[in-house]
């Protein structure tokens, strides 16, 4: 990848390296409920905060900008008319792009039409599409309040291949655009099918993963861009 060849570079021939993340809330920074879906920030924890520490242990003198362009409660289709000032006007040496798990409240072309879109836009840009994590498979009872009947539609999704479906249609589209993969989520159904209960991965029981499971995307993205 040439992002790769830019972070071996002499920082002062070749500057600092911009990454920028354009998704949800799982980009944005939420994990516990709180009050509310999105009621508990860690910055610190999310996954591209981890990325940018493991890569600046193995380049120490490269500065690493990072672009958090994730908010919560957004899907690929709401986010279109926000990409120019969330992260191409930062010029970024590689855009991380990560929807889905809002965008299965609705249609699959939708889905699919928006992530077009996106990836034209962008085409002119180093661009990973990062498959997310896998929905809460039960309804937990950390989960209360209005939030409860949002859980059961949820892991109807999750547990009736929804979910699947539009996972296996995006990465299609990515392939199409020749768009490079990070494929996290058949990581998290992996997992699944070896009997792992995938909804105490998820801090509020429904979609966003635990610390410890950011960083396996944060791991995950190192591979794809370090080897």
């Amino acid at each position: 990848m040439k992002i790769t060849e830019k972070l071996s570079q002499d920082y002062k021939e070749s500057g600092a390296v911009t990454l920028a993340f354009f998704g949800d809330s799982v980009t944005q920074g939420c994990f516990e409920s709180g009050n509310g879906m999105h009621g508990v920030f860690d910055y610190n924890a999310v996954y591209h905060n981890v990325l940018k520490n493991k890569i600046n242990e193995i380049y120490p003198s490269k500065p690493v900008n990072i672009i958090n362009a994730g908010i919560g409660g957004t899907c690929a289709s709401n986010s279109l008319n926000r990409i120019d000032r969330d992260v191409l006007s930062h010029n970024p040496d590689l855009v991380v792009v990560c929807f889905g798990l809002n965008d299965v409240n609705g249609e699959i072309s939708e889905y699919i039409n928006a992530l077009n879109e996106i990836f034209d836009k962008i085409k002119q840009t180093e661009t990973i599409f990062m498959t997310p994590n896998m929905l809460n498979t039960s309804v937990h009872p950390y989960v209360q309040g209005d939030l409860r009947d949002y859980a059961q539609k949820t892991a109807e999704y999750q547990n009736g291949g929804k979910m699947d479906e539009f996972m296996e249609c995006a990465v299609d589209t990515a392939n199409k655009h020749g768009i490079t993969v990070c494929d996290c989520y058949r990581k998290w159904k992996s997992m699944h099918n070896a009997g792992v209960d995938i909804t105490e991965l998820l801090d509020n029981k429904i979609n966003h993963p635990t610390r410890k499971m950011h960083e396996l995307f944060a791991a995950s993205l190192l591979e794809m861009i370090i080897g």
